[in-house]
């Protein structure tokens, strides 16, 4: 940190040659051991990876252009890179991974692109430090979910889009091949439409102010071709997710949809402050230390480079405007990938108030603004080196149930944990007719958590296994303790408990409910 910061003095160059060279080198070489260590811990499949995972393993390519079981939605072309990953691989976890894990790889360099192309040198350092140790990107560089590939294509449909806008000329073979690779883009990310539509009308509307009309034409009819293929993708696959209004209702409750138009503008200040938090990852009192910079970062640019944070800001703009006419939830992961946009703006107000405190004398309150920016992402990647993250670990769990069982136990899987074991089943040779799914919680009737109704049938369900040893086995319970808590008393009440075995996220306990 001291090295970043006496590179960022007022009227200080960065360091000469090599070492200048090297320091962004250096960034995405640590952001590319993050990722790597926590997709080499190879934890089991959690919840909502175990749900998208049984639609990839037990469809064929054509069936997975169809709706998704589970209530999953995913973009095809992700999906098909999955199944071939797997047929070319085997069923794995690590298979499974391997697409985000190389998404996540591939936006490091993206970002390095696009920061080079909107910030000074000074600046660079800070944006990839950031983005190479923000937590949410290297923790969905190792989910078997589409959401560090949207940050890849993301990045790569901006930078395609400003390229392609720089040219001096545009001809006719450089509009089909951008259109192709729009075109094609549209079908391996949802919200990709946001960034190519955002940048591609802010693209136009700046060479308009520059009077580039003949550009303006290229532009056009460059981007034509996406609107033909979103056009053909909305009808073949996203008409019907675009008809559930489960989502829609699941959404304006968890803030991702304004509730009605009169709280549109409360809802954009919520929107907007909440992204601080998830996706970026930053603790709330340290979220605001994140949006101060922002707010600096936007000021700086506007001051600057007007263009550029037009740029930027366009694709969070374009998902904002969805998200008011409901069409796209601006919620947690499913904006991740406005990420880098919004990290370079840290970066650059950052950088701001460093200078405008040590132009005061106050160097070290600018110091100390960086320290707390990078506090918890560095903490929080640094932590991988000890230990990586774990989820929810039933694998280990599953395979200590078949390891210790004897003939004659009844196998009683904790519904909530049903898609998890039903992935790691055929691992371990288990048929449909060798274990029991708990009861439903009807959650989706009566909301979450425990009712009077749920613990009726919980009671009642566990009492059908009286006269057998039972291993019952636990998932996905990450707040759900008054669940849990109700199941083991009534069979404490009903039997003896002998064994047990915990891993994070998930345990397994042995009964005997023979008496």
């Amino acid at each position: 940190m001291n090295f970043l910061l006496r590179s960022l003095s007022p009227g200080q160059r960065l360091p000469a040659g090599a070492v200048r060279q090297s320091l962004p080198w250096v960034m995405i070489s640590a952001g590319l051991l993050f990722r790597l260590i926590q997709y080499g811990a190879n934890r089991s499949l959690w919840a909502d990876e175990a749900t998208l995972a049984l639609n990839i393993v037990n469809r064929s390519f054509s069936e997975l252009m169809q709706p998704l079981d589970y209530q999953q939605a995913a973009p095809v072309g992700f999906l098909m890179v999955e199944k071939l990953a797997i047929e070319l691989l085997g069923n794995h976890e690590y298979a499974l991974r391997l697409f985000p894990l190389a998404s996540g790889i591939a936006s490091l360099f993206l970002f390095y692109a696009l920061a080079k192309r909107c910030l000074s040198a000074r600046v660079l350092p800070v944006a990839l430090g950031l983005f190479a140790t923000l937590p949410s990107l290297i923790y969905f560089s190792s989910e078997v979910k589409q959401y560090a590939s949207d940050v890849a294509i993301a990045l790569l449909a901006w930078l395609i889009v400003v390229h392609l806008s720089r040219q001096k000329s545009i001809f006719l073979s450089q509009i089909g091949l951008y259109g192709l690779l729009g075109a094609v883009l549209i079908w391996f990310s949802h919200p990709v439409v946001f960034v190519l539509a955002g940048t591609g009308l802010s693209t136009v509307l700046i060479s308009w102010v520059n009077h580039q009309r003949t550009r303006i034409k290229s532009l056009l009819a460059t981007y034509s071709l996406w609107a033909l293929s979103f056009i053909a993708f909305y009808a073949l696959l996203l008409a019907p997710l675009s008809s559930r209004d489960d989502l829609t209702t699941s959404f304006v409750g968890h803030g991702g949809f304004p509730a009605s138009p009169l709280y549109i503008i409360p809802w954009l200040f919520f929107a907007v402050g909440k992204f601080f938090y998830k996706p970026l990852g930053f603790p709330i009192p340290l979220a605001v230390v994140a949006l101060v910079a922002f707010g600096f970062g936007y000021r700086s640019l506007y001051q600057k480079n007007r263009s550029a944070l037009l740029l930027l800001l366009s694709p969070v703009l374009a998902t904002l405007a969805a998200a008011i006419l409901q069409q796209y939830p601006f919620h947690q992961r499913l904006v991740l990938f406005l990420t880098p946009f919004v990290t370079v703006l840290i970066a650059e107000g950052a950088v701001q108030i460093y200078h405008k405190a040590s132009a005061k004398g106050l160097s070290w309150l600018g110091g100390l603004f960086l320290a707390l920016l990078f506090a918890y992402p560095v903490m929080t990647a640094g932590a991988l080196l000890v230990e990586p993250n774990w989820r929810e670990e039933i694998r280990p769990v599953i395979q200590y149930v078949e390891e210790h069982r004897q003939p004659g136990d009844l196998i009683y899987v904790y519904q909530r944990g049903e898609y998890q074991f039903k992935y790691y089943a055929q691992r371990y040779g288990y048929s449909p007719e060798d274990y029991i799914i708990g009861v439903d919680d009807l959650d989706s009737e009566d909301g979450y958590g425990l009712s009077e109704q749920e613990a009726q049938r919980y009671r009642a369900d566990l009492d059908q296994l009286q006269g057998s040893r039972v291993w019952i086995i636990f998932s996905h319970i990450a707040q759900v303790a008054d669940e849990t808590g109700l199941v083991e008393a009534r069979l404490n009440q009903l039997g003896d408990r002998i064994d047990g075995f915990y891993r994070p996220g998930a345990y397994a306990l042995l009964y005997d409910l023979s008496q």
